[in-house]
Parts: C-alpha cells; sequence; structure tokens
C-alpha cells in the first residue's frame, strides 16, 4: 500500500477510535449513502464489476448496523430498524436482480432520515443541570 493509502487509513482509524458510537453510526449511514449512490451511478453506466462491488459494500455496511442492535434492551426502536435494515436488504437485493435502480433511491431516501436523526443526536450537547438551591 502506498504511503497516501497508508495516511487515509491510518486516519480513519484515528476517528473511529475517537469517534462516540452514535457518531459511528453516523459515520455508517454515510458510507451507505456513499455506496448506494456508486451503485446508483454503476447501473446507469452499466458497469457490473462496480455495481456489484457497491452493492456488496452496502449489504456489509446493513449487516453491521443490524449486528449492533440491541433486541432486547433498545425496546420498539430497535425492532422497527431492525425491520427497516431487512427491508433496505431485500431491496438492494431486488434493485440488483431487476437491474432497477428504484429500490436503490427508496433505501437512501430512508438512510438521509435516519442519518440526520441520528447527527442531531450525536451533536446535541447534553443539558448541564441547574445546580441546586
Amino acid at each position: 500500500m502506498h504511503h497516501a493509502g497508508r495516511a487515509a487509513q491510518h486516519y480513519m482509524q484515528t476517528q473511529v477510535r475517537s469517534s462516540s458510537p452514535l457518531e459511528l453510526v453516523v459515520m455508517l449511514y454515510d458510507g451507505l449513502l456513499r455506496y448506494t449512490g456508486a451503485a446508483v451511478d454503476a447501473m446507469a453506466h452499466r458497469d457490473i464489476r462496480a455495481r456489484r462491488d457497491a452493492i456488496s459494500r452496502s449489504l456489509a455496511i446493513i449487516c453491521e448496523l443490524q449486528s449492533t442492535l440491541n433486541l432486547q434492551q433498545g425496546g420498539e426502536v430497535a425492532v422497527q430498524l431492525d425491520r427497516l435494515y431487512t427491508w433496505m436488504t431485500e431491496s438492494l437485493v431486488d434493485a440488483t436482480v431487476r437491474q432497477d435502480p428504484a429500490p436503490i433511491h427508496d433505501v437512501r431516501r430512508v438512510i438521509e432520515t435516519l442519518r440526520d436523526g441520528w447527527q442531531q443526536v450525536a451533536t446535541a450537547r447534553p443539558a448541564i443541570p441547574e445546580p441546586a438551591a
């Protein structure tokens, strides 16, 4: 691996190590948006290898997001996210089988909404309680 590649990898590892769990979720959503966008572009250019790579990376990210859910303690939110991630996986596979980018666009809209929600939570500053009088 050339020097720039090593530097980029080190930067990403540092980012991941210094990020909160919420920020990591946002980073995964960012990656998912990047790869699903690449899949749409590859489909438009009939680039099968690039599409396969982008879909594969997208599915890996969804799998990672789904594997981190705590269905026992996460309550209804975790159950709903689990269902959404399953739907995303099925939609991306469907898009690939039918060679139709429409399901990818549907997935991207949901990801953008989720990403914005998690970003707001990640950047929210905890309220400092007033000292008791």
